[in-house]
């Protein structure tokens, strides 16, 4: 029978295949939404009512995410693998110093920005912007940790702040879910903008305390 330890290593392959399956299907979701940014329709669906609101600042912090969301979802995929990471150290550092710097100044700033007029009103904006500064801390705790030589620490870190970024794909799941089921609730797309990352940061914590369980 398989030992624990077996069950875990095949969990986590599962849901690392499963997980890129859904990073590309979001990345593709991403890209063919494209014609509706550039230029701006305000019929398509994400733009609909943000005419009034939408020149000037935000757009500039719109068009910042959507661009660097791809970049940061591929390039944190790609620093995750332990294959790439042991085989190329020199340009898993080189890519990782790219990822982090554009996270702390395009990915999360504009985050914040559109946080505030954030589908879903306040409660949704909050979470949005929650998410932001969590991806945040975790970027900078990752950089502190590899400048110290720290890398175990750096792993911990930089794990937290990838499943930060993989709240894209958790909030596509949910949205997908409750319009599949007819679930149209002025609270559905608040608890969604909360749950897609508070749940993924929760599992992620329970799998690690069972991996180190089953060590011991």
């Amino acid at each position: 029978f398989m030992s624990h330890l077996g069950r875990l290593a095949l969990l986590k392959r599962i849901l690392m295949w499963g997980s890129l399956l859904l990073l590309a299907k979001v990345l593709a979701s991403i890209l063919s939404n494209y014609w509706d940014y550039f230029p701006p329709n305000f019929d398509s669906d994400f733009l609909i009512g943000r005419e009034g609101h939408f020149y000037g600042f935000y757009s500039i912090a719109f068009y910042s995410h959507i661009i660097s969301t791809p970049i940061a979802l591929v390039s944190g995929s790609l620093l995750m693998n332990q294959a790439f990471r042991g085989r190329y150290p020199a340009l898993h550092k080189r890519i990782g110093k790219l990822h982090l710097v554009g996270l702390l100044l395009v990915l999360a700033p504009s985050s914040l920005v559109m946080s505030v007029y954030a589908q879903g009103g306040l409660v949704a904006g909050l979470g949005f912007a929650s998410l932001a500064l969590a991806t945040c801390l975790f970027a900078m705790m990752g950089w502190r940790h590899a400048v110290s030589s720290d890398f175990k620490r750096h792993r911990y870190w930089m794990t937290r702040c990838f499943w930060m970024l993989c709240s894209a794909i958790i909030l596509r799941l949910i949205s997908g879910t409750a319009t599949l089921i007819q679930l149209d609730s002025d609270w559905t797309y608040p608890i969604a903008a909360w749950s897609s990352w508070i749940l993924p940061l929760i599992g992620l914590e329970v799998f690690e305390k069972l991996k180190l369980r089953c060590k011991s």
